[in-house]
């Protein structure tokens, strides 16, 4: 196997996993400093406080991005999986 192509696969699945997991790790990280602005406000120091407004608006993120990222996903997949011929014949 060429190194070429190793490169080409690894830089693709890291590709992959940055579209799928950066929208939802800054909407976390916005809510967060959201969050701890209004602790700060209110110097209210309550875990929960921080742990089920990311929680929720989580769930409701995967919910609506869902489709979205199963279609990346699958796109990604059925590449890898047509380019096993060009891996094996190299």
């Amino acid at each position: 196997m060429q190194a070429e192509i190793v490169v080409t696969l690894g830089r693709a699945a890291v590709q992959t996993t940055l579209l799928l997991s950066l929208p939802l790790l800054l909407l976390t990280l916005v809510v967060g400093f959201v969050i701890s602005l209004f602790q700060a406000a209110t110097q209210i120091n309550e875990a929960t406080l921080s742990f089920i407004p990311k929680l929720t608006l989580l769930l409701i993120a995967l919910v609506v991005l869902g489709p979205w990222m199963i279609t990346i996903l699958t796109t990604y997949t059925r590449e890898l999986y047509l380019s096993i011929p060009a891996v094996i014949q190299n």
